[in-house]
């Protein structure tokens, strides 16, 4: 099995697709910030498309999140 399709992958969007919510944040401006259209974001966050562990930091930095925070109880 993909880890894309795991438990702890979709819980990570999940908390991903939150935390850009919660800064109240679009996929559009996130998109924007990134220089990345829409979709790339909307992507990411239905799990259509992998994200990497730099686009990762990214969107953190971005989104204004502790990245290992994010990451804890994962698995």
């Amino acid at each position: 099995m993909k880890s894309i399709y795991t438990q702890s992958y979709r819980l990570l969007l999940d908390r991903l697709t939150k935390a850009r919510k919660d800064a109240g944040i679009t996929q559009a401006e996130l998109a924007a910030l990134l220089g990345r259209p829409q979709s790339f974001v909307s992507k990411i966050e239905s799990g259509e498309r992998r994200i990497d562990v730099i686009e990762f930091l990214q969107v953190s930095k971005l989104v204004g999140f502790d990245p290992c925070a994010l990451l804890q109880g994962l698995i």
